[in-house]
C-alpha cells in the first residue's frame, strides 16, 4: 500500500474558502476506486495548516487520484487560498492495522 501525509499552509483570512473546496474535492475522492482512506485534519500546533492523510491500494492508485478532473480543480484551487508551497510526503506502508 501506499500512503501519502501531504501538509498545505492556509491563508487564515481563506480557511472556510479552503474548507469548501477541500469538501467538494473529498466528495469525489470518495467515488475513486483505488483510494482506500483520505482524511482532513489539522494540526493543532498551526491550525492555519491542513493536513491529509491518504491511503492507496498501489502507486497506480495514488497516480490515477493525481490525475482525475477533480483533483486538478482543487490544485488550482489551491493556489488561491494557500499559504506557500505544500509538503507532501508519499510513503510505502510496511504493515498496518
Amino acid at each position: 500500500m501506499i500512503a501519502v501525509i501531504a501538509k498545505v499552509p492556509i491563508q487564515a483570512e481563506k480557511k472556510e474558502i479552503a474548507m469548501d473546496a477541500v469538501k467538494t474535492l473529498m466528495a469525489e475522492v470518495a467515488k475513486e476506486e483505488g483510494t482506500l482512506y483520505y482524511t482532513l485534519n489539522i494540526d493543532e500546533k498551526n491550525p492555519d495548516t491542513i493536513v491529509f492523510m491518504e491511503r492507496y491500494r498501489d502507486m497506480d492508485a495514488l497516480t490515477a487520484h493525481s490525475s482525475t478532473p477533480h483533483f486538478k480543480q482543487f490544485m488550482e484551487q489551491a493556489m488561491t487560498f494557500a499559504a506557500g508551497a505544500p509538503e507532501i510526503n508519499v510513503l510505502n506502508e510496511i504493515d498496518s492495522i
